[in-house]
């Protein structure tokens, strides 16, 4: 089994939520969006980005709107609907939640291996 197979799969279960997150506040184009994953260390593909978005979209989550470019053609700019924001409401207490469980396992596992490796230490 390899390391970098379950870090992808991990990084891709996380993705929706990055997303809404960063269009809680604001619209992004595309491209931001990309930037911005990839500044989290979550590198992202427009070959990935684009269905998930037609995705969110499709769902009800977020919406768009063209706004024109000084570069060229107009820009699709991304946004949370109102049931986005909910949504993204319920995947952060349900990210809180696994984050602790995680959290906590790891301590605990920490803990164990700390004290093998110190048998002599107070706990």
């Amino acid at each position: 089994m390899k390391i970098e197979n379950t870090q992808a799969q991990m990084r891709k279960g996380i993705l929706e939520f990055r997303i809404l997150s960063l269009l809680r506040d604001t619209h992004a184009y595309a491209s931001d969006i990309i930037a911005q994953l990839k500044a989290a260390k979550l590198i992202v593909v427009e070959g990935t980005l684009y269905p998930l978005l037609t995705r969110l979209k499709n769902a009800g989550l977020l919406h768009y709107h063209w706004e024109e470019s000084t570069a060229g053609q107009p820009r699709k700019y991304y946004a949370l609907t109102p049931s986005g924001e909910a949504f993204l409401l319920k995947l952060q207490e349900t990210w809180d939640a696994l984050s602790q469980a995680v959290n906590q396992i790891a301590q605990r596992i920490k803990n164990q291996h700390d004290e093998q490796d110190n048998p002599n230490q107070p706990s």
